[in-house]
């Protein structure tokens, strides 16, 4: 990626690869993808601030780079992603997450309010007490429901979600392409059953930007 460089941190769970320029700024600019996707997934966006702004965006663990990594819980993602704001010295910045990113950065902001002076949610979804029993049973269902559908099929439905352009979507398809069909279902169990036992009502005290239904933003 033009302008960023790779770093990682490890634990316990695996190593998590990040990427992030040398400027130095007041606030940062923390991009967080969605399931599935990796850093690749705001390319366009980074480059329009990278010149200007302390930026950085991940794979989250279990995605991209970021495997292997053992118990994916919002609360060892969240110590990953607050490893890593130490190592680059952020102490305030703007979260930007698409989908899980979204959700992980509900998430961190809750657990250290201080950090954030804004929060972009791009198709994502809240916590709290919103969800029937029957929404969260059928998220426990996500691995043998992904299945049933065709790999072709498959992939080409979560691109389509993911962007409503055609280089939106080419990317996309180029960054699930590197796991196997199987993997790729599974992901999509651990990243959705996770928010299960987690879930909570959180406090998002910065001011915050909710994005629904707009999926050209990620182009």
């Amino acid at each position: 990626m033009t302008g960023l460089h790779e770093k990682s941190v490890s634990s316990k769970h695996g190593i998590t690869y990040y990427w992030t320029n040398v400027i130095k700024s007041d606030i940062a600019l923390v991009l967080l993808p969605g399931l599935t996707a990796d850093h690749q997934l705001f390319e366009t966006q980074i480059s329009c601030f990278e010149d200007e702004f302390k930026v950085l965006v991940w794979d989250c663990p279990c995605h991209g780079k970021s495997r292997p990594y053992d118990e994916f819980t919002y609360a060892n993602v969240c110590n990953e992603l607050d490893s890593i704001l130490k190592i680059e010295g952020i102490g305030r910045a703007i979260f930007i997450g698409q989908s899980l990113g979204g959700m992980i950065a509900q998430y961190y902001i809750n657990q250290h309010p201080t950090k954030a002076i804004g929060f972009i949610s791009v198709d994502s979804v809240p916590f709290g007490d919103y969800y029937s029993k029957s929404d969260l049973f059928w998220l426990t269902q996500l691995e043998w429901m992904c299945k049933l559908f065709p790999n072709k099929i498959l992939r080409s439905s979560m691109a389509k979600m993911c962007g409503a352009t055609e280089t939106a979507q080419k990317r996309m398809l180029a960054m699930i392409a590197s796991y196997t069909k199987n993997e790729l279902c599974h992901l999509m169990y651990i990243g959705e059953a996770a928010f299960i036992p987690e879930n909570k009502n959180l406090h998002i005290p910065c001011k915050s930007i909710l994005l629904l239904g707009y999926n050209g933003l990620i182009n």
